[in-house]
């Protein structure tokens, strides 16, 4: 719209021409007789600020939303304004036009990357005009070399044609006619500046035009500007898919990934322990475990990890994270029940630099990240991360004896190495090799890790933990098929953890060995795309817990395959893999997911798909081991822990609506899923206070999970997001069927954020507010203990206020502060008998609100 806007308003002014990049954020003007002021105060007056005149507040109100660009942006010294009249100096670089036939913006792209391959110093593509416009040195290229090359991107021309086949492998959206007359209106053109096609991503960096005109007109170049969301959901993807960028995370603290989702809807984070003072994460109404937890799109958090691998991945290293809701794509593995979370790390910048991050809180916390990305040439480049926080405070609010949280240290330190040369070789990778010592000490504030557990008199919980991984990531693109390409990816992971609560200790180590290999193409054309590969994947467990030694190797190679249709206002992706598990036998699980365009602004999508997994039930339940529970295992015949493995269906519907209210964007999004349990390890909390009991699902267990939320702009730079969430989860336990314990049927949510005008140094204020507020919660039977150990059936509802405050002083300096639980609501009651921790009624899991007052905070980042 700002393109159709602009180029309207310059051709009224009197110009011939007008062509508005978004990219370069320029319009170059083709004019007789009218001045270049005139048409850029029309420009002005339309709405758009341009390097010579500004437009005014109430036009600029008036744009729609999606129009309201950055008025503080200044053009470099590269983009500032030039123009040539009659009798200029002729260069020897030459400027010609040329008839070259395209769809859209992929096309663009296509189009001025290969004729800047060919010698090209400047090409810009005119959807309207079927044309494109070379600057370039005869001395050194041609206008037939550059065409030619055109062609062999698949883009029919004045002088040469493209092939059949390079015109049928291009992408459907890019399917141009071939035989309307070059000069008259393409009759399928759809252009949509910015909206290139996923394949065909141009990542150059490009600069501002340099026009040496031999002709008597004027050419000039306008600065105009644009922004980016936070959070956005793809409308691209067939699935519910939302891309988190990294000034999201910078709304909150986000110590780590357990606090990355302060601000965002869709995942529930709760403390699950109030001895360890552990986070876990839900989604769909359902425990992290059933969430493919992935960095890099590599597994991450799983096996031995899941208690305490939130905390493994700091936030200042988040470059993006991707949350897809329901059932994900095959090729990424056969865990995903509930949807996936990727997480990728900092590592592209087109300059070295260095972050800063300091961090502490008022409750003996410090923390501090360094970060260096840099570029080593044109094809490498690297980055190194280190990470160090502490927690050295005795926090004791509800002053039951216990710590609130956890003391200890961690060290964390990963580097990365990418190359990338697709573009000439077809080749790229990606290494990376992370290191982790992680130690807590947790308990009484009287106990002394120094001491042996049965020669003190305090109770005391200690958690050590070291983690080693290495990956490699290598991709081929094939020479002339963009659409074609291969990748093998690779990882192994060391996890050993030694722990102990109490006088129950856990001791842990992990070998994980993974690789994936994915062969991509089409058929026919890239309306039909297909993925096809083979994974394998090896988990080494060695497990000890009081005097039992348990042991066992999984290993599971597969292969999978997947089927991309695409329509013009819709898009199918149905796949399906078979997995070889030598423990829980032969797997198959197919998965669907449909996204139909009823207008760009109403989007429908539907998905079913199934998952599987083995329950790790020590690791993934130490949420409990802070208690005098006895673990009790009734064995079904399986061959993990005597349990056979979890297996669950995922059915989803969402719909996408966007809409103008006070003239700028807004959107609601409403979702419904459902997971069906066909086998389930259920933690049965009931049956016993006395016991942690597990066995596998003997009848049904299912949740049903409602979520709408409403994303709006009331007044210029204040974002509003409103969401509320429905939760029906239960299952058939031995007792009976009964809500699954501490999830909430209601939930709702309020995010706030607003930020100032940027002043001329880029400094700006930011505010920011996240709102959550929690129903009651059926906590588990403990009416056989003593009255005083007993809890209510339910909890009670309650609210938690975060709020931060920063300040970006220009673009390298930004300090902030912010607090956690600012209605300081707490659980009173988090340890059940407190007072004689090895008594028989002891219980730290009972956990279901926070179990912290409110926490404030205060922290710096420098970027160098």
């Amino acid at each position: 719209m700002c393109k159709t806007r602009i180029e309207s308003a310059a051709k009224k002014a009197g110009a011939k021409t007008a062509i508005y990049s978004i990219d370069l954020q320029t319009l170059t003007l083709e004019t007789d007789k009218t001045s270049s002021d005139d048409i850029l105060k029309k420009v002005a007056e339309a709405g758009h600020d341009n390097e010579k005149f500004k437009a005014s507040d109430t036009t600029y109100e008036g744009l729609p939303g999606c129009c309201h660009y950055d008025r503080d942006l200044q053009p470099s010294q590269a983009e500032t304004h030039h123009e040539h009249h009659a009798g200029a100096a002729v260069s020897t670089k030459k400027e010609n036009e040329f008839y070259v036939r395209g769809n859209c913006a992929s096309c663009k792209a296509r189009i001025e990357k290969a004729s800047k391959d060919a010698g090209a110093d400047t090409a810009e593509w005119n959807a309207e005009k079927q044309t494109v416009t070379l600057h370039f040195d005869s001395s050194k290229t041609s206008s037939d070399k550059i065409l030619k090359a055109i062609a062999d991107a698949g883009h029919d021309n004045e002088k040469y044609r493209a092939a059949d086949a390079v015109y049928n492998g291009l992408p459907g959206c890019c399917l141009y006619d071939r035989d309307f007359t070059f000069g008259e209106a393409n009759p399928k053109v759809h252009y949509e500046e910015g909206a290139k096609h996923e394949d065909h991503k141009d990542n150059e960096t490009s600069s501002p035009k340099e026009d040496h005109s031999q002709h008597e007109k004027n050419i000039d170049g306008v600065v105009v500007t644009g922004s980016k969301a936070a959070t956005a959901l793809s409308k691209k993807e067939a699935g519910l898919v939302f891309n988190i960028d990294k000034k999201e995370l910078l709304k909150a603290a986000c110590c780590n990934l357990s606090e990355s989702f302060e601000t965002n809807a869709t995942v529930d984070v709760s403390f699950s322990n109030a001895v360890t003072g552990t986070k876990q994460l839900k989604m769909l109404g359902l425990d992290q475990k059933y969430t493919s937890l992935t960095k890099e799109q590599l597994p991450e958090i799983r096996g031995l990890a899941s208690a305490y691998g939130l905390n493994f991945i700091p936030g200042r290293w988040i470059e993006s994270i991707q949350l897809t809701k329901g059932g994900s794509t095959v090729t990424n593995g056969y865990e995903s029940i509930t949807g996936q979370i990727n997480t990728e790390l900092l590592k592209n910048a087109k300059t070295p630099e260095t972050s800063l991050n300091l961090f502490s809180d008022f409750n003996g916390r410090a923390e501090i990240n360094i970060t260096n990305v840099s570029p080593i040439n044109d094809k490498w480049s690297q980055t190194f991360l280190l990470h160090g926080n502490g927690t050295f405070g005795n926090t004791d609010m509800n002053h039951d004896g216990f710590l609130d949280r956890p003391k200890g240290t961690q060290i964390n330190a990963a580097y990365l190495l990418n190359y990338n040369d697709l573009e000439k070789s077809g080749f790229g990778s990606h290494f990376g090799i992370n290191f982790i010592r992680d130690e807590r000490t947790a308990g009484q504030i009287g106990f002394d890790k120094k001491l042996g557990q049965d020669k003190q008199p305090f109770y005391g919980v200690g958690i050590d933990i070291s983690r080693f991984q290495v990956w490699n990531k290598t991709g081929y693109v094939f020479k002339g098929k963009p659409y074609q390409s291969i990748g093998w990816m690779n990882q192994y992971v060391y996890h050993q953890q030694d722990s102990f609560f109490g006088l129950r200790n856990y001791a842990g180590q992990q070998h994980t060995y993974y690789s994936n290999l994915i062969f991509e193409s089409i058929i026919g054309n890239t309306n039909h795309k297909y993925k096809a590969g083979a994974s394998f994947l090896y988990d080494g467990y060695k497990e000890t817990y009081l005097m039992d030694d348990i042991r066992r190797n999984e290993i599971v190679p597969g292969i999978f395959a997947e089927y991309t249709l695409t329509g013009l206002k819709y898009t199918l992706v149905a796949g399906s893999r078979v997995d070889f598990h030598n423990l829980a036998g032969t797997q198959f699980t197919p998965r669907l997911n449909f996204k139909y365009d009823f207008t760009p602004q109403t989007i429908l999508r539907l998905s079913a798909g199934r998952g599987f997994r083995t329950a790790n039930v020590f690791a993934e339940s130490q949420q409990y081991f802070a208690s005098n529970r006895a673990i009790n295992i009734l064995p079904n015949g399986g061959n993990i822990y005597g349990l056979k493995p979890e297996i669950a269906w995922n059915y989803g519907a969402s719909l996408q609506q966007e809409f103008k209210l006070f003239g700028r964007k807004s959107s609601i999004i409403a979702d419904f899923f459902r997971t069906d349990f066909q086998d389930q390890v259920l933690v049965d909390l009931d049956k016993s206070p006395q016991q942690l009991t597990f066995y596998n699902l003997d009848g049904k267990s299912f949740a049903n999970s409602f979520q709408t939320q409403w994303d709006f702009m009331p007044v210029k730079n204040l974002e509003v997001r409103l969401a509320y969430k429905y939760y029906d989860v239960q299952a058939d336990y031995i007792g009976g069927r009964r809500e699954v314990p501490f999830m909430a049927k209601h939930r709702g949510f309020v995010n706030l954020a607003y930020s100032t005008n940027k002043n001329d140094n880029g400094g700006f204020w930011s505010f920011d507010t996240t709102l959550n507020w929690v129903g009651k919660q059926r906590l588990p039977d403990t009416s056989t203990n003593p009255a005083e150990f007993q809890l209510p059936t339910y909890s009670e509802s309650y609210a938690v206020l975060n709020a931060q405050i920063s300040r970006n002083f220009n673009k390298k300096i930004r300090a902030y502060v912010g607090g956690e639980n600012l209605t300081s609501y707490y659980q009173k009651n988090a340890i059940v008998d407190f007072k004689n921790p090895f008594g028989s009624y002891f219980d730290g899991g009972m956990v279901y609100a926070p179990i912290m007052k409110a926490n404030f905070y205060v922290g710096l980042d420098v970027t160098f």
